[in-house]
């Protein structure tokens, strides 16, 4: 149970209330009010983090023959709170705001959504491998939510959330895309 991957896997579920303890309090302070550039900062870097520990938990378990059934079960609950703590925390603090919303939302729900057919096609005794351009997928998020994070703490350098936002949309395009994919897949198995 508390093996080298099962601990980084645990430690990415932990880091999402840092994650939220950094971004929350400026926000709350008055509508409207960000929170500060270092708080970005060590957000960003916190981040930063649990994408390597994301990496490496999975490699270190193949590498070492340590696969547990413990870490196939906590490591996409651990992808999926990650990812929905960010998005809601960067709607939260306008970081994405407007029309860019939909595009956070359709990951959200595609997250939700492959979560259920997943389990669903689990019980079916079915396996939905991930395919390449679902990796490419959450490289988009990665670089997305990133991008959107590091532009808090450098707001001189808009760019960075240009990047961050189109990063988004391309995110949300695969998401579309590979939702619709796993979705043909499970669809053949509900009669």
């Amino acid at each position: 149970m508390l093996s080298l991957p099962n601990i980084l896997t645990l430690s990415r579920i932990l880091a999402v209330p840092i994650l939220l303890f950094l971004l929350w309090p400026g926000a709350v302070e008055s509508p409207g009010h960000q929170p500060l550039p270092i708080d970005y900062a060590v957000a960003f870097a916190l981040y930063c983090l649990m994408g390597i520990t994301d990496y490496f938990d999975g490699y270190v378990a193949r590498a070492r023959g340590t696969v547990s059934r413990l870490g196939i079960f906590l490591d996409p609950i651990a992808d999926k709170i990650m990812i929905a703590a960010v998005i809601l925390l960067l709607v939260f603090t306008r970081d994405i705001d407007g029309w860019h919303v939909i595009a956070a939302l359709v990951i959200l729900l595609r997250e939700i959504i492959v979560s259920g057919l997943r389990e669903f096609l689990a019980t079916l005794q079915v396996s939905m491998p991930v395919t390449q351009l679902a990796k490419w997928k959450t490289t988009f998020q990665l670089v997305a939510f990133g991008a959107l994070i590091l532009a808090g703490a450098l707001p001189a350098m808009a760019w960075i959330k240009t990047v961050g936002l189109a990063s988004l949309w391309g995110a949300a395009v695969l998401t579309l895309v590979t939702g619709w994919d796993y979705l043909r897949v499970g669809l053949k198995h509900m009669d």
